[in-house]
């Protein structure tokens, strides 16, 4: 990159090669002499001379100062450059031994080196360029001619016949080296708009590098709390399983106790039957009449068989009774302490501006103008807003809304301080509040001034707005099959956050749905 860098330093501008027997004009350009004296040799007879770089008018022809410096720089850099050997270039006129060009004439159809090009003709129709093996590229394909000229208009190089009576007649023309500067000039330009396009994206990469980073670090807690909650569950599960399998056995054993208890009832029915058989096989009076009653226990409706009687069939209800109610306390547990949470938003009808109406239960803003409301410094004044009554300044949450046909709309969220009045008091138009807004066809989000469109729209009037306080993160998705991300703002919060809603034009109305009910639950995700 270097030798590239120097190699540009020590072009002469007109033949664009190392210096040759550089020198040094009064303005402080330099340039091969025999390329400079090529040039004032074309300015003779005109109104004066001037330097091709700088255009400095003399009014008589300059003297050349050799340049002794840039001529030893030169020299030890060409020396220092495989290139020129290697290339296969050399001296037309050194027959005895292959001798480096250091420049070709055009005109002569030969390449010179050093000594030849100091002895060479100055002629104006002489055109030196740098070491070739190739000199025809270098002529017109049509007059075959030497190139000379650079149509802009068909981005060509053309020579003196083209120009003058061939296809680019009457077309803008450049001399080449004037084109060749302009090309330069665009490709330096073209080169720093890529190297800034090169910083940029670097920066970016390394910001997404980080996010990646900070990403995987929250993928690493979630995959911990994920394979915890699952252990959790599937213990839950096995513990449920034993309980109702436990059940189900324990009611099938409760037929081996019936059946248990009337083979004890059967021997025993069996052994008084053979003392009453007894008994009346007996003669004697007196005996039969001092025995004790031995009938009492033959009642046909005894415990057994009202046992027999309601265990009759197995109790398929309380098994799922035990099963439902188990799985509803593990379901319970999951709900409460692994996932985020709806937040409960109700709107803070002391904020809304005179044009909204809050519904009863605070759930709905409706555009309706008209109204007198007191006005006081928590009220939004001239404008249809109105904020939430909870705040949020930790934690993770989220709320619902349903925009229904409302075609002018905001939702978002914003500081408690922001201004309640001016242009400062718009949602998404200060660096207080950040919202997703639609007006007619057009959706964006908004923060401070700063807007972003959403080309795709909005495939939805269902609309989930998510707050991570702590990584800083206010996002918004589209409630549609699949579920849509639609954008997300990262900041560093420096107040508790309210939910903020925008509702304009007749008839519109904003909705939100949903929320936390009964008692307050934790989240951890």
């Amino acid at each position: 990159m270097a030798s590239a860098d120097l190699s540009e330093e020590l072009e002469c501008p007109v033949c664009l090669a190392i210096y040759t027997d550089p020198v040094t004009l009064r303005c402080g350009h330099n340039f091969c002499r025999v390329c400079i004296d090529r040039v004032l040799d074309s300015q003779e007879g005109s109104a004066g001379y001037s330097c091709p770089e700088c255009r400095e008018k003399y009014k008589e022809r300059p003297g050349l100062q050799t340049n002794i410096a840039l001529r030893n720089i030169a020299e030890r850099f060409l020396t220092t450059q495989p290139d020129q050997e290697a290339s296969g270039v050399h001296c037309t006129y050194c027959v005895d031994s292959p001798v480096p060009a250091v420049m070709s004439c055009l005109h002569c159809d030969a390449s010179l080196c050093d000594k030849h090009l100091r002895v060479h003709s100055k002629a104006p129709e002489h055109v030196l360029c740098a070491p070739t093996t190739s000199p025809e590229t270098r002529r017109c394909s049509v007059h075959k001619k030497i190139l000379e000229y650079y149509c802009t208009e068909d981005a060509a190089c053309v020579c003196v016949s083209c120009y003058v009576v061939g296809g680019h007649v009457g077309h803008k023309m450049m001399s080449l080296d004037e084109a060749f500067k302009e090309k330069k000039k665009k490709l330096r330009n073209d080169l720093q708009t890529l190297m800034t396009e090169q910083v940029e994206d670097a920066k970016r990469v390394q910001s997404l590098v980080e996010s990646r980073r900070k990403a995987q670090e929250k993928a690493d807690g979630a995959t911990e709390r994920v394979t915890v909650l699952f252990r959790d569950l599937r213990r839950q599960l096995e513990d449920l399983e034993k309980r109702v399998l436990s059940d189900i056995t324990r009611r099938v054993q409760g037929y081996d106790d019936i059946i248990r208890q009337l083979e004890i009832k059967k021997e025993e029915l069996s052994r008084k039957m053979r003392h009453i058989e007894e008994l009346c096989n007996i003669t004697d009076p007196l005996t039969v009449l001092q025995e004790s009653d031995t009938g009492d226990s033959c009642n046909t409706e005894d415990r057994h068989d009202k046992q027999l009687h309601d265990g009759g069939d197995l109790d398929v209800a309380g098994i799922s009774h035990t099963f439902l109610t188990g799985l509803a306390d593990i379901m319970s547990g999951v709900t409460t302490e692994s996932f985020v949470q709806p937040a409960d938003i109700l709107l803070d009808v002391k904020t809304a501006g005179d044009s909204l109406h809050i519904s009863d239960d605070r759930k709905t803003a409706s555009y309706s103008p008209g109204q007198k409301l007191p006005q006081t410094p928590e009220r939004f004044q001239y404008s249809p807003h109105v904020m939430s009554i909870q705040s949020f300044s930790s934690g993770r949450h989220y709320w619902e809304v349903n925009v229904g046909t409302s075609d002018v709309w905001s939702v978002g969220m914003c500081y408690p301080s922001i201004a309640r009045r001016g242009d400062q008091a718009a949602i998404g138009d200060n660096n207080k509040s950040w919202c997703l807004c639609r007006d007619e066809d057009y959706y964006s989000v908004r923060h401070d001034r700063k807007e972003i469109q959403l080309h795709d729209g909005i495939p939805s009037n269902r609309l989930r707005i998510y707050l991570d306080y702590e990584a800083g993160q206010i996002s918004f998705y589209a409630l549609c099959d699949p579920i849509r991300h639609l954008h997300t703002f990262t900041a560093t919060f420096v107040e508790p956050l309210h939910a903020l809603l925008y509702v304009f034009y007749m008839d519109n109305r904003i909705t939100i749905s949903g929320g936390a009910r009964g008692r307050k639950r934790s989240a951890h995700w």
